[in-house]
């Protein structure tokens, strides 16, 4: 991407790190871990330059080069404590997602409690995805080159796909071809 993906400019100008950290806090997400890596100061500097009312929680992945599982886990070293019901987690390269899906999704979850909850457009599904507390024990020991899927796919039965109209959720930014066509 000639970047981190973490410090590409959404559409409105904010880093994309920026803005996922901001649309979380004003969906009353309280306790915000952003995982880093390579680029950790570059990251913690953006971070800085956002408008949220309490500081993300830094964690920074020491082999990101171990793929996402890696980071899903760093960040659930650094905020899992014995009373966590559960994560909401996103991906960096998610950046559009609204507040709204965000509250709805961890609404759903607080309402139904099942196991893994995420938003959904028809037969797509996006981010972010509620993973409660009892299948962390399994997302720990995913295979890391299958990451977090595996554990979705062993409930599949049990996902809470919520419907939902934005859809930011589902735009995922891999390529320059896909963040050229964010603007």
């Amino acid at each position: 991407m000639g970047s981190p993906k973490a410090l590409l400019l959404t559409p409105e100008g904010r880093t994309f790190v920026a803005a996922i950290a901001e649309t979380f806090a004003a969906a009353g997400i309280s306790d915000i871990v952003v995982v880093t890596g390579r680029d950790h100061d570059r990251i913690v500097e953006a971070l800085a330059d956002a408008q949220l009312p309490v500081s993300p929680r830094i964690a920074r992945n020491p082999n990101p080069s171990l793929g996402q599982l890696s980071s899903l886990l760093t960040g659930m070293d650094a905020v899992v404590q014995s009373g966590t019901e559960a994560v909401v987690v996103t991906l960096v390269d998610v950046p559009l997602l609204t507040v709204n899906t965000v509250r709805l999704v961890v609404s759903e979850w607080q309402r139904t409690r099942a196991p893994i909850v995420r938003p959904g457009i028809g037969d797509r599904h996006g981010h972010p995805v509620v993973f409660d507390r009892r299948v962390f024990p399994e997302l720990r020991l995913a295979p890391p080159d299958v990451g977090a899927k595996s554990v979705v796919r062993a409930h599949a039965a049990e996902v809470l796909n919520v419907p939902v109209t934005d859809e930011g959720c589902l735009v995922d930014v891999d390529t320059p071809g896909d963040y050229k066509a964010l603007s």
